[in-house]
């Protein structure tokens, strides 16, 4: 029997409409409304950064399943991620050319309670050196790098953000900086190791080095926040469906001259 199809490719639009059956409404019910939307401006022409989407029946499934991925979920999400190694010509995890991507909710309708964005999803110690090598940009590499455990902190360990922004304005006084701005490359660096002594502290282990690791708990946090409790009573206030499910966006982080920048939203 063959393995049911989770993982849908931004070039992949006339598979998944062809599965439903031609109608666009049921295409934003698998894809979600940003997945749709990223696919049919791939389809277009519009230039989008590589991607794919994990399908909202993926995430129904985790949930009937136990809360664990369906059966190949994760292989297809795999195999997505080479086929955008193979047109970004970078490497996921890779310390010389690393793929960096961002991971998103996206329901059919958005509502509050949704898993926000993570972004810089593959950055790592090894990675952010090949990032430094590649952008000569040591202040940049390290905010992004601290943006990361902070938003994956906060947002898929659920460790209260306050702590990252008192360890944030703590930096700030000792540098005798006024604005994040204001903070070298060395004090950025600083605080990614203050940021990862606060996952540690919060939750007994390491912010996770692993890039697939990353991602896997990325993957899993949107999915729970499906049934977070703002998102509950957010869908009972206004009559959504909760058999809905919620599909996850990934997508590769653009280097523009000025910092990260991508069509995506």
């Amino acid at each position: 029997m063959s393995t049911k199809k989770w993982v849908y490719l931004f070039t992949e639009v006339d598979q998944a409409e062809a599965y439903v059956g031609g109608n666009w409404d049921d295409v934003r019910g698998l894809l979600g409304g940003k997945g749709a939307n990223l696919a049919e401006m791939t389809r277009i022409g519009v230039p989008v950064p590589p991607g794919f989407t994990i399908t909202t029946e993926a995430c129904n499934a985790y949930y009937e399943n136990g809360g664990r991925f369906p059966q190949g979920m994760w292989e297809q999400t795999l195999e997505a991620l080479h086929k955008v190694e193979e047109v970004t010509g970078k490497k996921f995890g890779d310390p010389k050319n690393p793929l960096l991507v961002s991971v998103r909710s996206g329901a059919k309708f958005s509502m509050p309670g949704m898993m926000d964005t993570i972004l810089n999803v593959g950055l790592n110690d090894e990675t952010a050196k090949g990032m430094v090598e590649l952008t000569a940009n040591e202040r940049f590499v390290y905010d992004a790098y601290r943006r990361l455990i902070q938003m994956f902190g906060s947002v898929v360990l659920e460790i209260p953000d306050e702590a990252f922004e008192e360890a944030l304005e703590h930096i700030k006084e000792e540098k005798g900086a006024k604005e994040d701005t204001d903070l070298d490359a060395d004090a950025l660096k600083e605080l990614v190791e203050r940021f990862k002594a606060i996952v540690r502290e919060h939750k007994g282990f390491d912010f996770p080095q692993d890039p697939f690791e990353q991602l896997r708990m990325a993957v899993e946090a949107v999915f729970k926040s499906w049934n977070s409790k703002r998102a509950i009573d957010y869908r009972n206030a206004t009559g959504i469906p909760h058999n809905l499910g919620t599909a996850v966006n990934i997508v590769t982080m653009v280097f523009g001259n000025m910092g990260w920048d991508s069509g995506t939203g």
